[in-house]
């Protein structure tokens, strides 16, 4: 079973090039696999939030290195609780070592591989293609009959909504037409998470505003 930054990473690749899309270069993509690894500690009782606020519940490893690299940040700090705001503000220096750790795991996996090309022979470019695609076919498939069809989503699934829409990666998933149709539904999704609200605003931002502080 993949994690919400797994999954969140293959849907940013494009397949058949193995790199990121435009969508979700950096700074973006990590800001975004920030809040899927919050939300993940939040789903283990590890975390919790509540509307402005993020409270550090275990500090306890798990096994899973990218959340225990989290973990030992917030353990370090001493702190029990603070403002969600924050807490990304603590962790987007770390976005980059982040997203390696969750590239190295689908590596592991076997689900991405890796190769070593050159562009005109000088500039060394490292392209991750699928091995398989069924993981992210099948976690398109299921975005789109839960859009589509306005169905309820369990709240795994109302999260991983609402951090794709800071990304923008609903592209991938569904037509212009359909997208457009679902965008009122997604909106109402997104705001189930708290976390996924918050890593919005910062994306918001960081598209927005070339100073901003946290990049």
């Amino acid at each position: 079973m993949l994690s919400f930054a797994e999954e969140i990473y293959l849907l940013a690749l494009n397949e058949d090039t193995g790199k990121v899309t435009a969508e979700a270069r950096d700074p973006v993509l990590g800001t975004v696999i920030i809040g899927a690894v919050l939300t993940e500690l939040s789903f283990l009782k590890k975390i919790s939030t509540a509307k402005e606020r993020l409270y550090i519940l275990d500090t306890e490893p798990t096994k899973h290195l990218i959340l225990n690299e989290v973990l030992d940040i917030f353990r370090e700090s001493k702190k029990t609780e603070a403002t969600i705001e924050r807490v990304l503000e603590v962790l987007m220096p770390h976005a980059k070592r982040l997203e390696e750790l969750v590239l190295a795991e689908l590596i592991r996996k076997g689900i991405l591989k890796e190769i070593d090309k050159k562009i005109l022979w000088i500039f060394p470019d490292r392209r991750y293609p699928l091995i398989n695609n069924k993981e992210i076919v099948s976690v398109e498939i299921r975005l789109r009959k839960l859009l589509l069809e306005g169905g309820k989503p369990d709240p795994k699934d109302a999260a991983l909504i609402s951090l794709l829409r800071s990304s923008e990666l609903f592209s991938k998933i569904l037509s212009p037409d359909e997208l457009e149709r679902c965008e009122k539904h997604i909106a109402e999704l997104s705001e189930m998470c708290d976390i996924g609200q918050k890593i919005d605003e910062l994306v918001y931002k960081i598209k927005d505003f070339a100073d901003y502080p946290f990049i």
